[in-house]
């Protein structure tokens, strides 16, 4: 689990990195990598999230990431497997591995 902080939605992280990283371990126990804060849609969005949304532009008339918390399952070789809405926990991500690749 990789997480990219974003405030594009509704004002949700408006608070420096250093301020977003104490909230998720305080708040959620987060133990996961957490990056720098990014922009996942239009002319700032970062690289990683125009190839992610190449690969699996989702079920909307747009590609564009529809709020936090949404996932991508990527292989360990970079390919891109699938797409999760933002109400799906990791835990069911983690349940549904076997659908996208042999265990």
């Amino acid at each position: 689990m990789l997480a990219f902080p974003c405030n594009q939605f509704g004002n949700q992280e408006p608070g420096s990195n250093a301020e977003i990283l104490e909230f998720a371990r305080s708040t959620y126990d987060v133990n996961f990598p957490m990056f720098a804060k990014i922009e996942v849609n239009g002319g700032n969005e970062a690289p990683l999230y125009t190839l992610l949304k190449a690969a699996q532009p989702g079920n909307g008339t747009s590609s564009d990431i529809n709020w936090n918390f949404e996932k991508f399952l990527v292989s360990p070789h970079g390919e891109v497997l699938a797409r999760f809405p933002p109400q799906t926990t990791p835990e069911e991500v983690g349940r549904r591995l076997g659908d996208y690749v042999d265990l």
